[in-house]
């Protein structure tokens, strides 16, 4: 009777011990940040076919784009740079520094050479990319505003 009675609460400790443990683990963990961009099958990256990324909304921002890889296709989130990146949004360049502001078009220009390619992504090997010269002027460090 004894022996039963503590064989019992052995069991009960051990059925309390479990289920404390597994309400610790978070619940619908589905690993690291790049989760959401990969495709959940078998297939490596040089396997997958990857599409554009396609903005949900106007022309930059959170998308979708599609994984293709054997005869199963997923879509995947993706995400659209909403400034002068959003043209080579799946290649990674190294650029240098911006030029001066040309006064004839208010423009700056600088260059980039091919780091990687995302997605598989058909990528130029160099790139110049331009933006509107701010209109602010930069003071230096002695300068004071003048009222």
């Amino acid at each position: 009777m004894m022996r039963s009675l503590l064989s019992v609460t052995l069991l009960i400790l051990l059925v309390l011990t479990l289920t404390a443990e597994a309400s610790r683990k978070p619940k619908n963990h589905k690993g690291g940040k790049h989760e959401k961009s990969r495709p959940a099958s078998d297939c490596s990256a040089a396997e997958t076919q990857y599409g554009k990324c396609v903005p949900e909304q106007g022309d930059c921002g959170d998308g979708l784009r599609e994984a293709t890889c054997k005869d199963r296709t997923e879509k995947i989130h993706c995400k659209i740079p909403c400034n002068w990146k959003k043209d080579i949004s799946d290649c990674k360049y190294k650029f240098g520094q911006w030029s001066s502001c040309d006064a004839s078009t208010n423009t700056k220009t600088r260059s980039g050479t091919l780091k990687r390619a995302l997605f598989n992504a058909e990528c130029q090997t160099t790139v110049k990319v331009s933006k509107p010269c701010s209109p602010k002027v930069k003071k230096t460090r002695g300068e004071k505003k003048l009222i």
